[in-house]
């Protein structure tokens, strides 16, 4: 017996938080006509079983502490997510810190080259981060904040 679109969309939901669109990629091979996808995908987002809210806000969290706001922006965007959902789901993300610390896992130590720099700067710019975020990390003043909060226990 074939599994109905709103059977199939309550499973794939039941594993993880899925976009909208993402949802209806997976669920158009098994309908007759798009129709039939929107009034499921409707259903859903009215019971609050689907919320692309949720996905984004889940999505940023879990990528966030590997990804700059650029990059996920860039792949939220991809997954059909509106540009307004966007801005809070990463309104809280803190690129310098993120920054600093997927730099700081990765080399731990400032460039001493321009080859060094520049393969730096091209690692964090891939994940993502803007110029003056990666400019920050690689002169060492990210670096400085975090051994200040450290020394301000008074």
């Amino acid at each position: 017996m074939e599994k109905s679109l709103k059977a199939r969309a309550v499973e794939l939901l039941s594993r993880r938080e899925y976009s909208r669109r993402e949802l209806q990629q997976r669920l158009k091979p098994h309908a007759e006509n798009p129709e039939e996808i929107e009034a499921v995908l409707t259903e859903l987002a009215e019971r609050h079983w689907q919320s692309d809210e949720r996905f984004a806000g889940q999505f940023a969290e879990v990528k966030g502490r590997r990804w700059g706001s650029r990059r996920l922006t860039q792949a939220l965007r991809e997954k059909g997510v509106d540009k307004d959902t966007i801005a809070c789901a990463i309104e809280n993300h803190d690129d310098l810190a993120v920054a600093s610390d997927v730099w700081q896992r990765k080399f731990g130590s400032l460039p001493q080259t321009q080859q060094e720099k520049a393969k730096q700067m091209r690692f964090l710019a891939a994940r993502g981060f803007p110029m003056d975020v990666i400019s920050k990390v690689l002169s060492g003043c990210a670096l400085d904040d975090f051994a200040g909060d450290d020394d301000r226990d008074d």
